[in-house]
């Protein structure tokens, strides 16, 4: 469906993607991943022939993305991150007129007007305007504006960003029906639970470039994490740290404030096993959590630094 291959682009000594390589398949939600910089959005927007590139190339659908390639740029759909309305117009207007911009046919426009506010639910605000609406709806306004001409591929840009809960569970529902009503979609988030959530593969992007790619199973299995253990209310000397580091299994031990983090690599009992050398210890502690690896383990293992930066 998408593939990008080689992709060079400088702003200046700035290297902002550095022969960036993706492949994105049809009809799968493609998660794209990085701190901030890493060059998430300049990828997008030579995706979209919005910004020219110094080397590399990008085809669609077998055709190379040109800036007036009209008929393939139809085919897509944008929700970016900032909400992209007019102040001045109701909900209704607001989706008509990005629909107009893909479908001149009246009536067809008419009622894919009606069926994108029926999708994210704003029937009851239609005639309502952007300034009125609270920032959950806000957000659904901005999906609504980005697929009602009913494109083949979407992109969403951090589009549960400052959101409540019950608002962010919907736009994520209806991403999940569009990808099952046929659309590919690329998810960009700093998220990562609604990352594992949706997404039926993820890259990560460091420094211009994919250092990791693959089903959320593939990228687990390439780090050496395997169990996080997190220990609360606990108080630890360096000669009592040492020991933990030498038990099996065990590979990075983390102390401050009161609280233990134990990483381990893959293997039976490594909870017993640190909880043993406590007690052998008589060492007294509060809560204990045990976690299987998560996408923030991977980007943390991979590029050694937070992904929510």
């Amino acid at each position: 469906m998408i593939r990008i291959e080689n992709l060079v682009k400088r702003y200046g000594e700035l290297v902002a993607l550095d022969h960036l390589n993706l492949k994105v398949q049809k009809g799968e939600i493609f998660g794209l991943l990085g701190p901030n910089g890493c060059g998430k959005t300049t990828a997008i927007n030579c995706l979209l022939a919005l910004l020219r590139f110094d080397k590399g190339n990008i085809e669609i659908q077998g055709q190379e993305m040109r800036p007036d390639n009209y008929g393939l740029k139809a085919k897509i759909g944008i929700v970016p991150q900032e909400v992209a309305v007019f102040q001045e117009l109701t909900v209704v207007e607001n989706i008509d007129y990005f629909c107009g911009l893909y479908v001149r046919d009246k009536d067809m426009r008419r009622a894919y007007v009606e069926e994108a506010i029926a999708f994210v639910e704003l029937e009851s605000h239609r005639k309502m305007r952007p300034k009125q609406l609270s920032g959950g709806l806000l957000r659904r306004l901005n999906i609504a504006c980005g697929i009602v001409h009913k494109p083949e591929i979407i992109i969403l840009d951090e589009p549960t960003v400052a959101v409540d809960p019950q608002s962010r569970n919907k736009i994520l529902e209806n991403i999940c029906r569009l990808n099952e009503e046929g659309a590919t979609i690329i998810y960009t988030s700093h998220y990562m639970e609604e990352v594992e959530q949706i997404c039926t593969r993820i890259a990560i992007l460091d420094h211009g470039r994919c250092i990791a790619q693959g089903t959320k199973e593939e990228l687990k299995n390439m780090i050496k994490t395997g169990e996080t253990i997190t220990i609360e209310g606990i108080g630890l000397e360096e000669e009592q740290l040492e020991r933990l580091r030498e038990l099996p299994h065990v590979f990075a031990v983390d102390y401050g404030e009161n609280q233990l983090v134990v990483r381990c690599s893959s293997a039976k009992h490594n909870l017993i096993r640190v909880l043993g050398s406590l007690q052998e210890q008589d060492i007294s502690f509060g809560k204990v959590y045990s976690e299987l690896p998560t996408l923030n383990d991977v980007f943390l293992e991979i590029t050694g630094k937070e992904l929510r930066d």
